[in-house]
C-alpha cells in the first residue's frame, strides 16, 4: 500500500480540528448552510474573535471555505473534505464489519454442530451415569 504523506497530513489536520467541541458545533451549523462569523458566534459564550480563530483552524484543515458576498463573508462547509474523512473511516469500518460477519458465520456453524451432537444423544463410548442421589436411592 502506497502512503501519501500529504493525505495523512490532511487527515491529521481535519481530525485535530474536529477534536474541539466548538468546532464540531460550527461544522454542524454549517451543514445546514453558509453562515457569517456573527451568526456562528450566537450560540456560544465566547468572543467573536475566538469563533474566528476556530474558523481559521477549520479552514486550515480544509473543512470550511470563506467567500465574499458584498459586505458579508460567509463561511461554507467543504462537503468534499468531509466526504474524504467519511470514506477513510468507512474503509476501516467495512473491514471490521466483514470480520464480525465471518465470526458470526463461524459461531452459527459451531452452534449447529453442537445442536446436532446433543440431539443425537450420548455418543458411542460414553455412558450415562447417574448418582444414587439422582436415582432417588
Amino acid at each position: 500500500m502506497i502512503v501519501d504523506p500529504s493525505a495523512d497530513d490532511r487527515l491529521d489536520r481535519a481530525f485535530m480540528a474536529l477534536a474541539d467541541p466548538v468546532r464540531r458545533r460550527i461544522i454542524a451549523r454549517l451543514s445546514r448552510g453558509p453562515a457569517t462569523v456573527n451568526e456562528l458566534a450566537e450560540p456560544f459564550q465566547i468572543t467573536k474573535q475566538a469563533v474566528s480563530k476556530h474558523i481559521q483552524v477549520l479552514e486550515q484543515a480544509g473543512l470550511v471555505t470563506r467567500s465574499r458576498d458584498a459586505q458579508r463573508r460567509p463561511v461554507h462547509l467543504d462537503a468534499a473534505q468531509l466526504e474524504a474523512l467519511t470514506a477513510w473511516i468507512d474503509r476501516y469500518r467495512l473491514i471490521h464489519e466483514q470480520q464480525f460477519r465471518s465470526l458470526d458465520a463461524l459461531l452459527a456453524t459451531d452452534r449447529g454442530t453442537n445442536a446436532a451432537a446433543s440431539d443425537a444423544g450420548p455418543t458411542a463410548g460414553t455412558t450415562n451415569t447417574t448418582t444414587q442421589e439422582e436415582a432417588g436411592q
